[in-house]
């Protein structure tokens, strides 16, 4: 689009479609990650493995809250 010298809000409208669509990959992946990883490991005796789960989550977490 830009190539094509399109306008500009009109590149603006599709790179805005493209972020939300990525959101929502993001969303998807994440639900996947605490329904089965987070999930597995707040269900299993291993202490360090919980934590490391949590540590991972707030680290991510963190890093999205900047975007």
């Amino acid at each position: 689009m830009v190539r094509e010298d399109r306008y500009c809000i009109d590149v603006l409208t599709q790179t805005s479609a493209v972020i939300s669509a990525l959101h929502g990959v993001e969303d998807l992946v994440m639900g996947n990650h605490l329904n089965r990883c987070v999930s597995q490991a707040m269900s299993s005796d291993d202490e360090s493995e919980t934590r490391r789960k949590v540590d991972e989550l707030l680290m991510i977490v963190g890093k999205m809250r900047r975007q």
